[in-house]
């Protein structure tokens, strides 16, 4: 049987603590001081520490940087006065794991003993393979970090260049948490109409608007026990900034033309190419939202800052790519390496991804060449010059594929052979190329 430490110093909060995680059968053992409870963290092993904030004897933020230094990996929650934002971020930051608001609500209780307990479950599993790849400093102190966090329920905010993987990251806190078995749900903020965003993030009822002939749960009950991924949230307008806020802090959301409030248990993930900080010093982003969803901050690094990297990323991809086409697999020259290595990519690991799937189309056989390898021009910077390199990939692709359809008589097998591909790559090409 699992066992709890409870730490408050009100007989009554006790009791009832004690009562819940008896019929979740949950041993609990209560302490009343900062100094009992250190005591019996020092005497007795526990799966799980409920403190309040305020203690005869000093307070809940003691008892979590104790733990972080002398019991680490016992998840530790810590019970705030309501509407009291700040001490509980400041516990998040110190390493807690969640929070609950006093008059404690039971039901939530329950939701967070239970991720609580299946973390302290999982901290002797293996750990899955890091999907992250390389094996610079930078991208070994991103997988530190990301172990850690993955283990508290504290809003994270992923900061980095665009194409630089911060989704893949967001995915690695949840898979490698508590939450693994939930859903995981991505939305991009800059792309939900203004007029929609609300409807879409709380839901609404039926009858609340023109159009709305049914009820409608939103992102926030789809991501129920799971986490919610909010890319590009500096796109947020101000008046969802503002909901938004008040989600986190209270845990709840409305639905548009409901006048209940409803409980959600979710975690925020957040993330954006924009500075931040920029935008809240020209008021253009809320302050008070900002440091609530920036609790814990991640850096996803250029692709650039770590070259050492790019050939094994370069190796990932070409074998998924030649994989999903159905073609043999294909391998980078060292000139094609070093050509890539002294690129400073700046659109990231999904540039590189653009720039191998051409080479793949370019390349006469099983190696992809340095002449294969298509860079953006330094000066190129704006779209037009993009899509112009673009169209001339295409005009290449085209020529070979109209080259290899006369030299089979327009037989799509025989030509598939002659270009090394898949009938489903070349049928593909077909169709992206308008010669179908």
């Amino acid at each position: 049987m699992p066992t709890a430490l409870i730490i408050d110093d009100e007989p009554d909060i006790r009791e009832l603590l004690e009562l819940t995680l008896r019929r979740m059968d949950v041993r609990a053992m209560s302490a009343s001081t900062r100094a009992e409870a250190v005591e019996l963290l020092e005497r007795e092993v526990f799966d799980l520490c409920l403190t309040d904030m305020r203690l005869p004897d000093g307070d809940g933020l003691e008892i979590v940087e104790w733990i972080q230094h002398h019991r680490a990996g016992l998840p530790v929650a810590v019970i705030t006065a309501h509407g009291n934002v700040e001490s509980a971020v400041q516990a998040l930051k110190a390493g807690a794991f969640d929070f609950v608001s006093k008059p404690v609500d039971l039901a939530g209780l329950r939701k967070l003993v239970d991720a609580a307990l299946r973390l302290a479950q999982d901290a002797d599993t293996v750990i899955r393979p890091p999907t992250l790849l390389g094996t610079s400093p930078a991208i070994e102190r991103l997988r530190e970090m990301i172990a850690k966090v993955a283990r508290s329920q504290a809003p994270v905010h992923i900061s980095g260049e665009s194409g630089t993987g911060k989704e893949l990251v967001a995915r690695m806190i949840h898979d490698t948490g508590p939450r693994a078995a939930g859903p995981f749900m991505p939305v991009n903020c800059g792309a939900i109409p203004t007029e929609l965003m609300e409807s879409e993030f709380f839901g609404h009822r039926k009858g609340s608007f023109t159009g709305a002939v049914a009820d409608k749960h939103g992102l926030f009950h789809a991501a129920e026990g799971g986490t919610l991924f909010l890319d590009e949230v500096a796109d947020l307008p101000l008046h969802m900034q503002v909901k938004l806020l008040r989600v986190i802090q209270e845990k709840s959301v409305r639905p548009v033309g409901s006048p209940h409030e409803v409980a959600v248990d979710v975690r925020i993930l957040s993330a954006t190419h924009k500075d931040l900080g920029a935008l809240v010093s020209r008021g253009d982003f809320r302050e008070d939202l900002y440091y609530r969803i920036n609790v814990i901050e991640l850096r996803v690094p250029a692709l650039r800052e770590r070259p050492g990297d790019i050939q094994m990323l370069a190796d990932n991809i070409l074998a998924r790519q030649t994989r999903e086409l159905g073609m043999e697999p294909v391998r980078l020259a060292s000139e094609a390496v070093e050509r890539l290595e002294e690129y400073a990519f700046p659109g990231n690991v999904r540039e590189l991804e653009n720039i191998l799937e051409r080479a793949l189309t370019l390349a006469e056989d099983a190696v992809v060449r340095a002449g294969d390898i298509v860079l953006r021009l330094p000066a190129a910077t704006d779209a037009d010059r993009t899509d112009s390199l673009d169209a001339e990939v295409d005009r290449l692709q085209r020529e070979r594929i109209e080259r290899a359809l006369e030299q089979a008589r327009w037989n799509k097998t025989a030509a598939a052979e002659i270009l090394g591909i898949s009938f489903a790559a070349l049928r593909y090409r077909l169709k992206k190329l308008g010669l179908d």
